[in-house]
């Protein structure tokens, strides 16, 4: 835009005569400065749109949609689905009878970890009342390329590496989606040894990629605070208060250093933010992927509220062909709050000695 302070009238007779062509330099000058850029939007004081705020994610919409099912839902079929996790989280709130039957050996089967024993109960679930809206409609998936919404079939390599465990599942569903056991790790062995336990059941990092990249609702604590200068933007996650810090218009670090969230570099592209990450290490192990995963996100202001959030995930050895997600993040007045997850935590001791238990039978 141009500067109006620059503009110096001359304090002499001959103002008369040289206003009105100044003046008019100055409007053809805005015109066509207001005609290469949306004014609508807060900007920072580096002329970019200004990303800032936090943002809660929290959406009934999964990652993958079942399949034969469409991407948009009718404003009917979205209310009645709405309705029923209402419904649903209604009931699941209820007291507990004192007089009910123990849950069989295994668990009944329902969706929920380890068959509905051993899960979180239905008061530390907060995972939004809605389907995430797009362009005014509403979403079955948060996967918009392949056009099915499901994640491309993994490479015979990648096949390989986890088929001793059998650990890496499909959501078939809206609700397995929601509440499957998001903590849980499909790289073999990951449950097998003490000294690799996923960062996420560690408390070193947010489980289901809630810290990305790339980043995705989880059932609980998802708030996203962005912070933004010339030179860098943060990300703070409420789970496990992570923060990714991405450098602005700077190169990747050698491929010799790897980082769990991998090493995040951003550039302008006109009004979007393109975030360019790679870098990752071998305990990220998003869905399987190895450090070579390359993830491409986009940060668009669709209004004064609201974020649309994109990514594109690439990684040769996993998957037979890049895929991509989309969802909005709306603008909430909600706080962070302090996450305090591993204290006074025995679970992995008496883990452990109960295995040496069951070795002395």
């Amino acid at each position: 835009m141009l500067n109006k302070s620059a503009i110096r009238i001359p304090q002499s007779a001959m103002t008369q005569r040289y206003l009105p062509l100044i003046v008019g330099v100055w409007l053809v000058a805005g015109n066509a400065a207001s005609q290469t850029r949306t004014t609508s939007v807060a900007r920072t004081p580096d002329g970019h749109v200004d990303l800032q705020g936090t943002y809660d994610v929290a959406t009934l919409t999964p990652l993958e949609r079942a399949a034969g099912q469409p991407l948009v839902l009718t404003d009917d079929e979205a209310a009645k689905l709405e309705k029923q996790v209402a419904d649903r989280k209604f009931r699941a709130g209820l007291p507990s009878k004192g007089d009910r039957d123990a849950p069989p050996v295994g668990g009944d089967g329902s969706p929920g970890a380890a068959g509905n024993v051993g899960g979180y109960n239905n008061f530390w679930i907060d995972n939004g009342t809605r389907y995430v809206m797009v362009d005014g409609r509403k979403r079955m998936s948060v996967i918009v390329d392949p056009p099915d919404g499901r994640i491309p079939p993994m490479t015979p390599q990648a096949q390989q590496r986890t088929a001793s465990t059998g650990r890496v599942t499909r959501a078939t569903s809206d609700e397995q989606a929601r509440e499957d056991d998001p903590g849980l790790d499909p790289t073999p062995g990951a449950y097998d040894d003490p000294e690799r336990r996923p960062l996420g059941e560690r408390c070193l990092l947010g489980f289901g990629s809630t810290s990305g990249p790339p980043a995705l609702p989880v059932l609980y604590n998802n708030l996203h605070q962005i912070v933004q200068t010339p030179e860098h933007v943060i990300i703070l996650n409420e789970m496990v208060h992570d923060a990714r810090i991405v450098r602005m218009n700077a190169p990747h670090f050698p491929s010799t250093i790897r980082k769990w969230m991998g090493d995040s570099v951003g550039r302008w592209d006109g009004d979007t933010l393109v975030v360019d990450t790679t870098n990752f290490t071998d305990k990220t192990r998003f869905r399987g992927a190895t450090e070579n995963l390359h993830v491409v996100e986009r940060f668009t202001r669709v209004d004064a509220k609201t974020l649309l959030y994109r990514f594109t995930i690439e990684d040769a050895a996993t998957w037979t062909k890049p895929w991509t997600g989309e969802y909005t993040w709306p603008a909430t007045d909600e706080h962070l709050y302090e996450y305090a997850c591993h204290e006074g935590n025995y679970a992995l001791g008496n883990i452990l000695r109960g295995a040496r238990l069951k070795e002395t039978k």
